[in-house]
């Protein structure tokens, strides 16, 4: 690669191929943002901007996306919000990377990403080894948000903190929907509202015709040391998918999650098509899991392999009983004042909640619980045709017995974020 030294800190470095790339401090950033193509990078020092970063009818290709990153991961640059606009704009744009960036609110009463109401596409973005802190002027402002349709998302490895909402996918009435989304290996807390809300969805763009898995795994959520307040809410909250043609048959597989407590609303609360396990759930302070109706009715519900403690409800399904959806809550172990309620239960193992069960360290937990019932300690292999069933989805740890560990990857998220 050849290195053409350029006036001021921005520099081109040519290659035979027409991928390039720049390098800008504070000063020359948005003249390197117009010149951005396929391929390109631009990498930013360090320091304080204060301009924002709008990345507007800017597409890389699936082979070729478009790098925005720091020069030097370990100094990442800082974005310093300012009113009157969102501190990362996307509009109209495909195939973007944007990596090891710091984005600070200040409490201005803007969003720190916005794929914008008037874009009328935002895919296959990748948001990674982002720090999103300091936007919680209210509930309204957001972390990671989208209000247009937007395909393809990662959402990798940030860490959101201090926020109204952490990410908030969709718009509020279920249009512009968010479709095929990986959220892994996030730290998300702190937050006024939700942690997450990922909101129901009335029609499916055009074009998208094959069936999406919306993949969440791996990642911190914990509203701990919010305040109890009207703008409390779950940590984590699911809509329903389209519910007739296209996206149909959509589906949440969420697994390997760590959720922490929440001092007013349940941790997790759900309707439409989920698959929920691997989990562990901690709420000292009252529900842990609610499935019911929110803009629709829980659909087919797939419940298993999750540790759970709580001090009120410990697993609640409820709307949907009467239908054709199967709504199978097995292998878990559930240690609640309410341990199970509703749905199609086999192969739990229940216990009534103590204080001191909180004080196990989170990879032991489930070893922990499993000891204080004695025919769960015992022998207690699952039957083979539910092994085979659980196996069918992605990442399920096979132990062959009701509850599982932390995953390592999320042992090492945990780890990561507490240093």
């Amino acid at each position: 690669m050849q290195s053409v030294v350029c006036a001021g800190l921005l520099c081109l470095l040519s290659s035979i191929t027409s991928a390039a790339d720049y390098r800008a401090g504070p000063d020359e950033y948005r003249e390197a943002v117009r010149r951005l193509q396929p391929g390109d990078r631009l990498l930013l020092e360090p320091g304080d901007y204060r301009q924002g970063l709008s990345l507007h009818n800017l597409s890389g290709r699936a082979d070729q996306p478009i790098f925005i990153e720091a020069a030097d991961p370990l100094v990442p640059p800082r974005f310093i919000a300012r009113l009157g606009a969102n501190t990362v704009s996307l509009l109209n744009v495909r195939y973007l990377v944007l990596r090891y960036l710091e984005l600070d609110g200040r409490n201005v009463s803007v969003d720190a990403v916005k794929a914008e109401g008037h874009s009328r596409f935002a895919d296959f973005i990748t948001l990674e080894h982002l720090h999103i802190h300091d936007h919680a002027a209210s509930q309204q402002n957001v972390g990671i948000s989208t209000k247009c349709p937007a395909l393809g998302w990662v959402v990798k490895n940030n860490r959101i903190e201090r926020v109204g909402t952490g990410m908030y996918f969709g718009d509020s009435d279920g249009s512009d929907p968010f479709v095929g989304g990986l959220i892994e290996a996030n730290r998300v807390a702190h937050t006024l509202g939700y942690n997450l809300q990922v909101k129901h969805q009335q029609t499916r763009p055009p074009g998208i015709a094959e069936r999406h898995d919306t993949v969440i795994r791996y990642n911190v959520f914990s509203k701990q040391d919010t305040l109890p307040g009207p703008q409390a809410r779950p940590n984590v909250l699911l809509g329903h998918f389209p519910l007739t043609g296209l996206g149909s048959e959509d589906r949440y597989l969420v697994y390997g999650n760590l959720f922490l407590p929440n001092p007013t609303e349940a941790l997790l609360q759900a309707e439409g098509r989920v698959a929920l396990y691997d989990n562990v759930f901690i709420n000292g302070s009252g529900d842990a899991i609610h499935i019911q109706p929110h803009n629709d009715i829980p659909r087919d519900m797939a419940i298993f392999s999750n540790t759970v403690l709580a001090s009120g409800m410990g697993i609640q399904v409820r709307g949907g009983e009467s239908t054709t959806y199967r709504q199978h809550v097995a292998a878990n172990v559930v240690a609640a004042s309410m341990p199970l309620h509703g749905g199609e239960t086999t192969h739990n193992v229940t216990l009534a909640y103590r204080r001191e069960f909180a004080r196990f360290p989170i990879p032991d937990l489930t070893a922990h619980l499993l000891a204080f019932d004695s025919v769960a300690h015992e022998a207690h292999d699952l039957p083979s045709g539910l092994m085979r069933e659980f196996s069918d989805y992605p990442g399920w740890q096979a132990t062959g017995r009701p509850g599982a560990k932390p995953p390592p990857a999320l042992l090492r998220t945990l780890d990561a974020v507490q240093r």
